[in-house]
């Protein structure tokens, strides 16, 4: 039997071009190791710019069914729980 490929490489061809390599090289550290960066502040700017107000907080029957206790703590409290923003399904732990 022949192969279905005959003589087809499976690769790229790039192996051993060095200017494709600095090609990728100047990419990276140019294009998307900046982007990153401004976005990294971008989101910390944003994050410290005004205070969210909480939504007010509306009893679903679909929404926080406690079908199993979670884990850790009282099987309530999800494991990075925020009594400011994550509601329990009575409501807020503050009001």
């Amino acid at each position: 039997m022949r192969p279905l490929f005959q003589g087809a490489r499976l690769s790229s061809g790039t192996h051993g071009n060095k200017r494709s390599t600095r090609t990728w090289k100047v990419l990276t550290n140019f294009v998307t190791l900046p982007r990153v960066g401004m976005s990294m502040l971008n989101i910390y700017l944003k994050s410290h710019h005004e205070e969210h107000e909480r939504s007010k907080f509306i009893t679903y029957p679909h929404l926080r069914v406690r079908s199993k206790p979670f884990p850790q703590r009282d099987g309530n409290h999800t494991l990075f729980h925020n009594p400011h923003v994550n509601p329990l399904p009575t409501g807020y732990e503050d009001e």
